[in-house]
């Protein structure tokens, strides 16, 4: 009886099913050249009613031609962080086929200074990544008045 048992428990198992449905073709999708190219894309996906009240966290998934292949919302936080969980994020990144990502959070404060929260995480997923052969390209920090690039500070 309890081999019967057994048995029948390995065909209760969950199917996963993984795709992808871009909305626009490859040739129309914004390529991204600078940290201002993904600043734009960022801001304009963003709630700005959200910036200066609570943190979130974002990510641009790129192709191999550094075009956008999507955004993805990680998490929503309260005024003094939010949670990056790099398995969501490389789970996300690679259900969509992703090459890169380039990442990016909001600091409701205004300030553009990364904190050592921010530098590590920072690390942590450029290593994460490394293991998937993809690339962190940039960590954007985004306020109401503009913007950091990790990249451009040489911080990445």
């Amino acid at each position: 009886m309890e081999k019967l048992k057994n048995q029948l428990s390995l065909f209760q198992v969950s199917e996963i099913a993984i795709s992808y449905t871009p909305k626009f073709k490859a040739s129309e999708r914004p390529a991204i050249g600078s940290s201002k190219d993904a600043y734009t894309i960022f801001v304009q996906n963003w709630d700005a009613g959200k910036m200066e009240y609570i943190e979130e966290f974002k990510v641009l998934f790129l192709n191999r031609a550094n075009k956008v292949l999507g955004i993805f919302n990680v998490s929503t936080g309260g005024v003094a962080g939010t949670v990056a969980d790099p398995k969501v994020i490389f789970g996300a990144a690679l259900k969509a086929n992703a090459s890169s990502v380039i990442l990016a959070h909001n600091h409701p404060s205004g300030s553009f200074r990364p904190s050592q929260a921010d530098l590590n995480l920072t690390r942590k997923l450029i290593q994460a990544a490394g293991f998937l052969d993809m690339s962190v390209l940039d960590h954007l920090i985004i306020t109401s008045e503009g913007f950091i690039s990790f990249a451009d500070e040489g911080l990445l």
